[in-house]
């Protein structure tokens, strides 16, 4: 008995020596693939913030456990659930926390037309083609400007400020130093003339649902404006058309928009409804719907056609700025100014 006893206690001697030494090289090992789980979950934060969908981060520290993610938003999910990791700088604990991500959204304006993602054929549901021009972390102040409070490289806070050598205040992240520009969005589409009538396009999704439109939408990157008007047109109206010449450029400051409107003819006299329209129609002159127009770019547009054709029989180029009268609703198409317009 006494022999066995000794023997059990050198045993425990030994394991006791080598035990510290195991317990490092475990601890090595956890530290090791944590941090690998680490980088990847930083990089993938990286892309997603550079990437079309913008994702913004808000970072707190933490005495005990270095920084985590506390706030996230995406222009394309309404909410999701995701992990967040907190890094203790002494223990080297690690623990996860779930936390909600929730969209910002801003009121659609009524001249904002969709861009080309996917769809969506539910009334009461914001476009999904409108909600990419709205960048997470950011705030709306007056008209379509909005306050970036977060950088969408490296989710830092920014300062609102005047660089050098420019004149007007803008995002600067207080981290990377990076500088967050507004820049307008160019609108592109068709104008179609078949046997003396427009082809128009019935809106199946927000804003302007139900309502009357040329076929049109964002310019994507990669495609020229003739690319892009020619894709709008394939996508909302099933018409293959080829593009004959430029005829309107119509500026709206107030919500940051740029419309190039181009005249187009069909390759054939096929077209159908798109996933966002619910319906087609060749339109005589005399019978456009001008009192269910989706957007005044279109009204304007329209009236400057048929202006054209019954003056000269021949369609110009027009520029002009589009300009809201003030104290109007957004939603009255009506109710606007030309201004600048020039023609050619």
């Amino acid at each position: 008995m006494k022999r066995h006893g000794a023997k059990s206690i050198n045993q425990i001697i030994e394991f006791s020596a080598v035990f510290p030494s195991v317990i490092r090289i475990a601890s090595k090992i956890c530290e090791y693939f944590v941090q690998r789980f680490e980088k990847t979950m930083l990089k993938a934060i990286q892309i997603l913030g550079s990437s079309s969908v913008f994702v913004s981060q808000r970072w707190r520290y933490h005495n005990c456990c270095g920084f985590s993610i506390i706030s996230c938003s995406s222009s394309r999910t309404p909410t999701a659930t995701s992990l967040v990791m907190l890094t203790s700088p002494t223990r080297k604990i690690r623990c996860f926390r779930a936390f909600r991500a929730s969209t910002i959204r801003s009121e659609s304006n009524t001249d904002g037309l969709s861009s080309s993602s996917s769809p969506s054929s539910a009334a009461s549901v914001q476009s999904t083609k409108n909600e990419e021009r709205i960048d997470c972390g950011q705030e709306m102040e007056g008209g379509s400007v909005r306050k970036i409070n977060f950088c969408q490289w490296c989710g830092g806070p920014t300062k609102h400020d005047i660089p050098e050598g420019e004149e007007k205040i803008r995002a600067i992240c207080t981290l990377c130093g990076k500088i967050s520009y507004q820049n307008p969005k160019m609108v592109v589409g068709c104008l179609i003339a078949h046997g003396n009538k427009i082809l128009l396009c019935q809106r199946k999704i927000q804003p302007s649902y139900g309502r009357w439109t040329l076929p049109a939408g964002y310019l994507e990157i990669g495609e020229s404006a003739a690319e892009g008007a020619i894709r709008e047109t394939w996508e909302e109206a099933g018409a293959d058309v080829e593009v004959q010449s430029p005829f309107a450029q119509l500026d709206i400051p107030l919500i940051g928009q740029t419309y190039i409107i181009f005249l187009a003819k069909l390759k054939n006299p096929h077209f159908s409804p798109g996933p966002e329209s619910l319906d087609c129609r060749l339109f005589a002159l005399d019978d456009i719907p001008f009192d269910s127009l989706a957007f005044s770019s279109m009204l304007v547009t329209l009236k400057l056609y048929i202006e054209d054709t019954k003056s000269n029989g021949r369609p110009k180029f027009h520029y002009g700025t589009i300009n809201k009268r003030p104290g109007t609703s957004p939603s009255d198409i009506q109710s606007y100014t030309l201004d600048f317009h020039l023609q050619s």
